[in-house]
């Protein structure tokens, strides 16, 4: 359908290039003459871009932001063919007309340059699959799932924010894809599906740390098993394309002294969207099992006083 409004624009520039064509049987003037090509241009032009595409390419459009893109470029095109219609009728000379054309190009390229490096992290995402839909990736400092990738932006389904363990917060986010060219990209499902995650648990230093090591090893052991079949299978595979030493993936334990106690980490792999939960089940059988034994127990922060100074009776 074509708007009331618009149609009244094209029949007013219409209806002045008819008075400059008229004015031209009366008054012969190059200027009338350009006058009148001037503005046959601009009502042709205005049908082209503000009628026919419109209609044709927006009027489909149902998502409000490509709607909004779209019609930010063909304004920008509209009016870059404005002008190069002008200085072809009005300057005459094809030299000064390549110059003004090096001018508009130089300044289309300016106005455009984040447009371009958008397109130009599209074709590199095409080409290079650093990530593709379904991959949690981490791009800068924003963390997501990949649910779409446009031409010109990629939209994640958040990851952390105010939501701990990797789990998605519901918000999606916008990412220009020029990104690609200059951001760093940390992609967690790329050619594997798991990660290392670690929990430390605080110990008394009259603890039996030896078997405190031998419980933890033995409980993270039973609650990845399936997790380190999958993962050494993928390491291997990963061997063959990186240089990629470590092809291990059972559970390891630290042992650090502090001056409060006894840190003690846990290491062990889990699947990318498990994280969380496979802390939370490792966390709750770590737990009951240390208030099985009676020589493992539990440090927290504490201030021990040795003396208090002698107070005088005034």
């Amino acid at each position: 359908m074509i708007s009331l409004g618009k149609f009244f624009k094209f029949l007013l520039l219409f209806l002045i290039a008819g008075v400059f064509w008229y004015a031209t049987l009366f008054y012969p003037s190059e200027y009338l003459i350009k006058l009148f090509y001037t503005f046959i241009a601009l009502a042709s032009i205005y049908v082209i871009f503000n009628i026919v595409i419109e209609n044709a390419l927006i009027g489909g459009i149902k998502d409000n932001r490509r709607k909004f893109e779209l019609r930010k470029i063909i304004s920008l095109l509209n009016s870059i063919i404005i002008i190069a219609a002008i200085i072809t009728i009005w300057i005459p000379n094809p030299e000064a007309i390549l110059v003004a054309y090096g001018l508009i190009a130089a300044a289309i390229a300016i106005a455009l340059q984040d447009i371009f490096k958008n397109l130009g992290g599209g074709v590199m995402l095409l080409i290079t699959r650093i990530y593709a839909v379904g991959d949690r990736v981490q791009i800068n400092s924003l963390y997501g799932d990949v649910v779409d990738i446009g031409v010109f932006y990629t939209t994640l389904l958040e990851t952390r924010g105010w939501v701990e363990g990797d789990q998605v917060t519901g918000r999606l986010t916008t990412i220009p894809n020029s990104c690609v060219l200059s951001g760093t990209i940390n992609n967690y499902t790329k050619d594997h599906g798991f990660i290392w995650d670690e929990i430390w648990i605080p110990l008394t230093y009259d603890s039996n740390w030896n078997k405190a090591i031998e419980l933890f090893s033995s409980i993270a052991k039973k609650e990845t098993h399936e997790t380190i079949k999958k993962a050494s299978q993928e390491l291997s595979q990963m061997g063959e394309k990186y240089f990629f030493q470590q092809k291990d993936a059972d559970p390891q334990i630290f042992l650090k002294l502090t001056d409060n106690w006894m840190s003690v980490n846990i290491r062990y792999v889990t699947e990318v969207r498990s994280r969380r939960l496979v802390s939370n089940r490792l966390s709750i059988r770590l737990l009951k099992e240390i208030q099985k034994t009676k020589d493992i127990k539990l440090a927290s922060q504490t201030i021990d006083i040795v003396g208090f100074p002698n107070s005088k009776k005034v």
